[in-house]
Parts: structure tokens; C-alpha cells; sequence
């Protein structure tokens, strides 16, 4: 956790690219790498929908998704991934469960950003 969810790219892309996208993601987001999960999530597609990340993570302050949004949005184009749709879903320690308990004392996590 945090989780970067990808639909809509290439498999072999991913493979390659997900270190350099952790790497960057965890310094913007100032979390550790080893907390950063990626999956490419296999969809079918119904009607015309764009390539997209949805970033699954604890809220930060505006500024912070803003930085990470524009990070990871230049990377993706460095990588001739365009007008990919970027968004966040906000998760609440409270309602985040490990081992049945929810997350309430979160080291990593900014306490007040």
C-alpha cells in the first residue's frame, strides 16, 4: 500500500518501466519503496476508455497528489504513454484493514501534511 493500478498498457511496458515508477513515486510521495504496490489490471473494455493509473493511498495535501500526478504523468509520456487519465482514491486508515485491525498508528504517514 499505496497501490498504482494500471488498465489499458502493455504488460511487458510495465514489467519494465515499474522500478523507475516506484523509484519515482515513493520520493514524491515520500513513502517507502518497498510499500508500493503495482498492478495492471486486465479489463474489458465496453465503450471507448482511455489508458489510466488510479493511485489507491492514505490523502496528502492537494500540493502532494499534484506532484505526484505531474510526475508520473511526465514519465508515462517519456515512455510515448499520452493522455493517460491519472486519479486518485482516497483510503482512510480506519477503514483500511491488516490482519483484521484497521491501520491506526502509520508510521510512514505524515501527520500533518
Amino acid at each position: 500500500m499505496p497501490y498504482l493500478r494500471f488498465k489499458g498498457f502493455d504488460e511487458e511496458f510495465l514489467l519494465r518501466a515499474a522500478p523507475a515508477i516506484v523509484e519515482e513515486f515513493a520520493r514524491v510521495a515520500a513513502v517507502p519503496r518497498e510499500i508500493v504496490k503495482v498492478e495492471l489490471l486486465s479489463i474489458i473494455r465496453i465503450t471507448d476508455t482511455p489508458r489510466s493509473l488510479e493511485i489507491l493511498m492514505f490523502p496528502r495535501s492537494q500540493e502532494r497528489h499534484d506532484r505526484i500526478a505531474a510526475r508520473l504523468h511526465g514519465l508515462l509520456n517519456n515512455y510515448n504513454y499520452r493522455d493517460v487519465h491519472i486519479f486518485f482514491v482516497a483510503l482512510s486508515p480506519l477503514l483500511y484493514y491488516k490482519e483484521g485491525m484497521p491501520l491506526t498508528n502509520i508510521s510512514w504517514l505524515p501527520a500533518a501534511e
